[in-house]
């Protein structure tokens, strides 16, 4: 348990157990926020960002921010096919019935923004609002080729500084503003403590979901699964140096929805941080516009 949040323990339909972090009290009065992270990433990513939203004095919400299994606090699955979007997203509802979320706004990171659209075909009730953070019904090959390349093939390294740069040799192309400490940061989101060793914070067997991803084979686009959430508001969050998702596909999901917010962070790839004090502000505001009248 932390200051800022507490840790709950979610089973799923399998029984395998799902660690969430739920910020600001249960009777907060207005939307609830659901931060869901990318492939590899952790509910830690979006520290700043939850306890900003959930500490808002002028409007206090519940945040909850979810670990997928094999990722963080959550269970490792003995059997890594479960790693996909369709045992993901039952876990998702599993979590959302446990803790009684009714309609929230969902803040998915890459994956997490598939998972969104993928609820918003299947429970769209359940959204009040998506925030989009480098993600669109188009996925850019080169991008998930680049991914391939290393998740669960990262280094050990012996310590957070030599962590740290193990992430910047892998991505200051992308991000070539972030300072030493925002290094430091990254790979203490990214790495834990696991019997002696520091590991990447995610089953290694991970990499196995991404088995199949080929250049010449892109995905299959979600525009169906986008267009599903066209009742509701959306902002999508890209960066400008973003390989995963292009601004075309930014202009085209325009064409689908005029009303479309839409944030180009400079200086940042695939995904934009969402720890900065204006991107808090700019999905507060975002956020804020939502609510119910």
């Amino acid at each position: 348990m932390s200051a800022d949040y507490t840790s709950h323990f979610i089973a799923a339909q399998d029984g395998l157990k799902l660690h969430v972090r739920v910020y600001g009290a249960p009777t907060a009065s207005h939307l609830p926020v659901v931060c869901l992270p990318g492939l590899a990433r952790t509910s830690a990513d979006f520290e700043e960002l939850a306890a900003a939203l959930a500490g808002d004095g002028a409007r206090p919400r519940r945040v909850i921010a979810m670990d997928y299994r094999g990722r963080g606090r959550s269970d490792y699955d003995r059997d890594p096919k479960n790693y996909n979007l369709a045992v993901e997203l039952a876990d998702l509802l599993a979590v959302l019935t446990a803790l009684g979320i009714g309609p929230a706004v969902f803040v998915g990171t890459s994956r997490g923004g598939i998972l969104a659209m993928l609820l918003g075909a299947a429970r769209p009730r359940a959204i009040a609002s998506v925030v989009l953070n480098d993600i669109g019904p188009v996925i850019e090959a080169r991008g998930l080729m680049r991914i391939k390349g290393y998740v669960g093939k990262l280094p050990q390294p012996k310590g957070f500084e030599e962590a740290a740069d193990i992430l910047r040799r892998l991505f200051s192309g992308h991000f070539p503003k972030l300072t030493r400490d925002d290094w430091m940061a990254w790979a203490r989101r990214t790495f834990e403590q696991r019997n002696g060793k520091l590991v990447p914070s995610y089953d290694p067997k991970l990499a196995e979901t991404l088995g199949g991803i080929d250049i010449e084979r892109p995905l299959p686009p979600l525009w169906k699964e986008f267009d599903t959430l066209a009742r509701v508001p959306v902002m999508v969050i890209r960066g400008a140096n973003s390989d995963l998702l292009s601004a075309a596909t930014v202009d085209a999901m325009k064409q689908h929805r005029p009303d479309l917010k839409v944030v180009v962070v400079p200086d940042q790839g695939h995904a934009p941080l969402l720890g900065s004090p204006d991107i808090i502000r700019r999905v507060a505001d975002f956020v804020a516009t939502c609510e119910p009248d």
